[in-house]
């Protein structure tokens, strides 16, 4: 009998690979599953490359094209935009890589990583870094600090990613590769993950055990709500008198929306939604009462004031929705929060609910009974009002065939007539959010796609690419001014090379209105607001400046269509929704220095105004801004 201690140890099998081909080869056998439901975790790579990751990243990809597609990006904040898109559309169960060089390849993914956190959406970020081994100090594109030898310009992405680590041997993957898995596939940690990799080690090569190779499913946990917080919930419902539902971008993520339904329906509370979580119920479910906060309607907010329980479903409470603290005006309002984040859930002193936002509402269905349910008068005050500002947004659509540069809502209104349920629209930052927010009839769940979280102007156009490689088929819409074009239209380029379909809706309003009316408001006059020449009254009061966005957008290979009146537009609108190819639709609206039509605010945001001034517009608007103040509220 053979003595097993005199046996060669076990030797597991092993592939011999470089750092990048092993990380590129694993990530094509990660996938998420929820509800029994499996997909690829990175569907997809986007990337430019130099010389910190070409030799590496760059050449792993060309080895495994057949296993991770590949997409050429022009800007690398635009390429992390495209991936948020891209998960956003897939419910945060699928997600893109995003590979750079080191230096400024690197430094610009800053930005779009605080868009991804923020907005709790994953994407994998692998830029290039500087040689682990410094056989040569320092290197091109290396940023020297005399304090530190371990540090380089990627250590920008610590505080904006979720999971940061810095690969300086081979080995050092496996752990890390795992961990940013884990991070990208939790519904609470999620948002920007980066593998810093140093150029000298994707190239060097190691032998793998053939385990970290193997499929590998990350489940996307749906946590059921603890007894004790369920019963203190139900207690609270049971309890109001005037509830108010504000329903979050969590319902979104959580696939929620039909729950949400039920539990309106059986309770009749009405349902406010924020910038992430409008489209949780459609336009016109009848518990619907649209957008809240700042750029919300005028009957949420009405709601919200004279509430004396909000319970929010899967929101953050940012200050757009809080109105900076002055909406939830009840003297005895309190907060029960149902959100899969506990510290989320904490917020404003709120009673915790933690749990996944369809369990959490299932469960909440389940045990309140008939117990709650809103009285005959609460839902004939809030159905009669929402009627009302149905009535305003249709004046604010109105627009006679003939009229000349339209108002912006007007547009909004000519889209509206036009798309289905399959359209998707697509929006960040400018006067549209707020437009949007008040007036659109989102249609269905997914129809509505405004990133406000970081409201990051130049997301738009990147993101409908992600947004359409994720639903390709339907048709994909970016609405942006002229300040949102400029700031990001290069991957048009990538739309054309890849015969992406989007629709581009270029607004030509000459300037950047939305803060230009915001200055007004503060007393600083539209100061550097417009896009004009030098004038009389100073910088930018002069003519406007000779821009033509729309032949810009041709030279990038668009199909481009330019429109001059009401009829036009609808002409152009609808070629552009049967187009196969890039199409965009140019039309100059209102002047910057104009109202874009909609109705006002109907909350505040504190925006603070200067508290000395000679000049008697901001005089002005600091008695205004300090009789604001004094409404607000601390909710601890």
């Amino acid at each position: 009998m053979t003595d097993p201690a005199t046996q060669p140890p076990h030797t597991a099998p092993t592939t011999r690979l470089t750092t990048a081909q092993a990380l590129v080869r694993f990530l094509s056998r990660q996938y998420t599953e929820r509800d029994g439901t499996r997909q690829r975790l990175i569907t997809g790579a986007w990337g430019i490359f130099g010389h910190g990751n070409v030799a590496g990243i760059g050449q792993a990809l060309l080895q495994y094209a057949d296993d991770l597609p590949f997409h050429q990006g022009r800007n690398e904040q635009a390429m992390v935009h495209a991936a948020v898109g891209y998960a956003r559309q897939r419910d945060r169960l699928s997600a893109h890589a995003v590979t750079t060089s080191i230096g400024p390849g690197a430094t610009n993914l800053v930005t779009g990583a605080a868009l991804a956190t923020v907005n709790h959406l994953p994407v994998l970020l692998l830029p290039g870094d500087v040689f682990a081994a410094r056989p040569a100090d320092p290197v091109l594109q290396q940023l020297e600090v005399p304090y530190a030898g371990d540090v380089s310009v990627n250590d920008c992405l610590r505080p904006v990613s979720r999971y940061f680590d810095r690969i300086t041997r081979p080995e050092q993957l496996i752990p890390a590769a795992l961990q940013a898995m884990r991070v990208l596939a939790d519904p609470v940690d999620t948002g920007a993950v980066t593998l810093a990799l140093p150029q000298d080690v994707q190239a060097e090569a190691y032998d793998w055990p053939d385990e970290f190779f193997a499929e590998r499913v990350w489940t996307v946990r749906r946590p059921v709500p603890d007894r004790a917080e369920l019963a203190a919930a139900v207690q609270a419902l049971t309890a109001a008198e005037r509830p108010l539902i504000v329903a979050g971008g969590g319902v979104h993520h959580s696939g929620a929306e039909d729950a949400l339904a039920a539990f309106a329906e059986s309770t009749r509370i009405p349902v406010a939604s924020t910038q992430a979580g409008k489209g949780s119920l459609r336009y016109d479910h009848p518990a619907d009462v649209g957008g809240i906060g700042h750029t919300g309607t005028a009957t949420a907010n009405e709601l919200a004031r004279t509430a004396d329980l909000i319970l929010g479903v899967g929101t953050r409470y940012t200050d757009f929705t809080t109105a900076s603290g002055t909406l939830f005006a009840h003297p005895d309002v309190r907060f029960l929060n149902l959100n899969i984040a506990a510290f989320d859930a904490h917020k404003l002193a709120a009673l915790p609910l933690v749990a996944d936002a369809r369990e959490g509402l299932t469960a909440l269905d389940l045990a309140i009974g008939k117990s709650v349910r809103a009285t005959p008068a609460q839902i004939t005050e809030y159905t009669e009002d929402k009627e009302r500002w149905e009535y305003r947004v249709d004046a604010c659509y109105t627009a006679d065939d003939d009229l000349v540069h339209p108002t912006q809502t007007q547009v909004l209104g000519l889209l509206d007539a036009l798309v289905t349920d399959d359209d998707i629209l697509i929006n960040a930052a400018g006067s549209l959010p707020g437009d949007l927010h008040k007036l659109w009839r989102t249609r269905s769940r997914d129809q509505y796609h405004v990133e406000y979280g970081y409201s990051c102007m130049g997301y738009e156009i990147p993101a409908a690419l992600g947004v359409a490689l994720a639903a390709p088929g339907r048709p994909v819409w970016a609405l942006v001014g002229d300040g949102t074009y400029l700031m990001n239209p290069t991957e048009l380029v990538t739309a054309v090379q890849e015969n992406i379909p989007v629709r581009i809706v270029i607004l030509q309003n000459h300037g950047y209105a939305s803060i230009g009316g915001l200055s007004a408001t503060v007393g600083a006059e539209g100061f550097g607001t417009q896009y004009r020449y030098p004038g009389p009254e100073g910088p930018c009061s002069g003519a406007p400046l000779p821009v033509d966005l729309a032949a810009n957008a041709a030279s990038l290979g668009l199909d481009v269509h330019r429109a001059k009146t009401v009829r036009e537009l609808r002409e152009a609108l609808a070629a552009a929704r049967a187009a196969t190819r890039p199409t965009c639709v140019y039309v100059e609206t209102e002047t910057a220095d104009t109202v874009s039509g909609p109705p006002p605010a109907q909350a505040w945001w504190d925006v603070p105004v200067a508290e000395t001034a000679d000049r008697p517009s901001t005089v002005k608007a600091r008695e205004e801004y300090d009789r604001h103040v004094t409404a607000r509220r601390r909710h601890l």
